[in-house]
């Protein structure tokens, strides 16, 4: 008997452990798929903060302001995404927008704003300020940029769309499935927080895809992801927001550019004594220039000088510098007020002397006040073209950071202004050089252009070209060491020094110019000349050719002579054979 029951206990406790094992498992199993079975959160997110969100391109930004009927954004939404050139003016405290033919400027706190200098009343101010912002009304914003807008009803969002803006239209399937699966998560997850709840055959707009789920949003502007079998996708719709363009016409020149510039410094040359100039068709005097922080300009423009050189079938773009004085500039170019003063004297200088173009040549300017240049040529720009005439600016090469000759250009914007940037490809070694060499050596202009064209468009580029030539002078001193200076000789000039020496240049492969050198006994001296001749010019043309540049420019006039203008003619139709 004790046997027996002995047996009886053992099975009993192999049962047992048996279950508890399979009990156990059951747990465990039960466990693991709580954990991974995808349990839709019940936890709601808010969609959008504030009041009247602003919908931008899928996402909230910023928030609206709303004063009557009228609707505000913010300045600084207008600035991140939708133009980043418009620009709040603190002396005038107004807002200040530049289009291709237009310039607007909006005060604040005023029933009136202007376009082109005209005034256009309004019932409502356009500018706002609220808790230190400033707000611009939406509604005459719609003149002047691709976008328009929608206020969402139940959010109050304000929905704004820009051309090119793209979505596809969809619908919420008209299945019976559990109203979990119809809310729109924030992240592609039935795990995700919900931010609004969809019905069986609401219309939807698809923004996005992300494995098995769709980016929707629902009329009221609000957005979530949702599993694709739930949504018929349909067509696709694209924002198109055109606006008529009043561009004017200007002068054009038939051909390639070939300018040269008349350097005024006191009083016009005697036109008369001026020989024809082969291939020429723009002549641009440094007439112009500024001469106070006010925007003043002094003027020195012949109206004699603008009726002989169109007689002679010129093109007359009058100059206008910044006196290369980075102080005035700046004060100068700082506010609107004084820009505009700027503008307007050369709008009258056009009109009295019968110009056809003006020639910018800003230099020597803070790297800080960049900005403020290239504000300048977004509001010249539409009243010279509105005006028939055609706006170029002169540019340098790069010369490294903080350099008030080279930084402060921004190359690819005024690219994007002007009608023609015009580079002075020249003073590799400037005067004040203490190395003796080229003023413009070929393969120094051909490797700064080449990086030139990585900004700027090659048929709104003239190159420009020296026609002097600088006579270096080394002279040892009784201390041992090499003094050097130097002088800018003309053409004619250099021809005569070298008939004078008894020298024949020689071919220097590294400058790609003839090259003369000569020692002074007397003097214990040794001059060196790399030559702006016929070679050199000749070169440059058709570098420009084979870059195929707008045109050539040459500085200056003065300088040249006749060889010149039959070397660096770009025309073919009065290009000479042996070019």
């Amino acid at each position: 008997m004790p046997q027996i029951e002995y047996n009886t206990k053992k099975s009993l406790s192999q049962k047992w452990i048996l279950g508890g094992l399979m009990i156990a498992i059951i747990i465990i199993a039960s466990s693991i798929l709580f954990l991974l079975y995808p349990f839709a959160s019940k936890e709601k997110a808010s969609y959008f903060t504030g009041k009247n969100p602003i919908l931008f391109q899928g996402t909230q930004q910023g928030n609206a302001l709303l004063e009557g009927d009228s609707i505000f954004l913010p300045l600084s939404f207008m600035q991140e995404h939708i133009d980043k050139t418009i620009i709040f003016d603190e002396k005038s405290k107004s807002i200040i927008i530049t289009t291709a033919e237009k310039v607007i400027q909006m005060p604040t706190e005023s029933l009136t704003f202007y376009v082109n200098q005209q005034p256009i009343e309004l019932q409502v101010s356009p500018i706002i300020m609220n808790e230190g912002q400033i707000f611009v009304a939406i509604d005459p914003l719609l003149s002047y940029y691709p976008i328009q807008y929608k206020m969402l009803e139940e959010t109050g969002a304000v929905w704004i769309q820009k051309d090119g803006d793209s979505y596809t239209l969809g619908k919420i399937t008209k299945e019976e499935v559990h109203q979990e699966n119809l809310r729109l998560r924030t992240d592609p997850s039935l795990k995700a927080p919900y931010t609004a709840e969809m019905s069986n055959r609401e219309a939807v707009m698809i923004e996005d895809e992300n494995a098995d789920f769709y980016l929707v949003r629902k009329d009221n502007g609000m957005s979530g992801y949702i599993n694709k079998k739930y949504v018929e996708k349909n067509n696709e719709v694209t924002i198109t927001i055109s606006h008529p363009s009043n561009s004017v016409a200007v002068p054009k020149i038939n051909g390639p550019v070939q300018l040269t510039w008349e350097a005024v410094y006191t009083k016009n040359p005697d036109h008369s004594q001026i020989p024809d100039m082969l291939g020429v068709n723009v002549v641009s005097p440094t007439w112009f220039s500024l001469s106070g922080n006010d925007g003043s300009i002094k003027n020195l423009a012949s109206l004699d000088y603008s009726k002989w050189a169109q007689s002679k079938g010129y093109q007359v773009w009058g100059l206008f510098s910044n006196s290369f004085d980075p102080v005035m500039t700046h004060e100068a170019l700082k506010d609107f007020e004084t820009r505009q003063s700027i503008i307007i004297q050369l709008l009258h200088f056009s009109q009295m002397y019968q110009l056809q173009g003006i020639n910018f040549d800003i230099e020597n300017v803070y790297p800080a006040d960049g900005p403020l240049v290239t504000q300048l040529m977004r509001e010249a720009t539409p009243y010279l073209h509105e005006a028939g005439l055609v706006v170029s600016m002169d540019i340098t090469f790069y010369g490294g950071e903080n350099n008030n000759w080279s930084s402060f250009y921004e190359r690819n914007k005024l690219a994007g202004i002007v009608d023609y940037l015009i580079i002075m490809a020249y003073d590799e070694h400037p005067g004040s050089s203490p190395v003796a060499g080229s003023v413009s050596s070929l393969p120094w202009v051909e490797m700064n252009l080449q990086n030139l064209l990585k900004e700027v468009p090659k048929e709104k580029l003239i190159l420009g070209v020296p026609l002097y030539t600088r006579l270096w002078k080394e002279q040892i001193k009784d201390d041992g060491t090499t003094e050097v200076s130097s002088q800018s000789m003309s053409m004619a000039k250099m021809k005569a020094w070298l008939a004078e020496k008894g020298l024949q240049p020689i071919y220097d492969e590294e400058s790609g110019q003839n090259y003369a050198e000569f020692y002074s006994e007397e003097e214990k001296a040794t001059y060196k000349v790399w030559l702006e001749d016929e070679l050199s010019l000749t070169k440059r043309a058709t570098l420009a050719a084979e870059y195929q540049l707008a045109g050539v420019a040459s500085w200056s006039r003065f300088f040249g002579d006749q060889t010149a203008w039959t070397a660096i003619n770009m025309d073919p139709n009065t290009a000479v054979t042996q070019k």
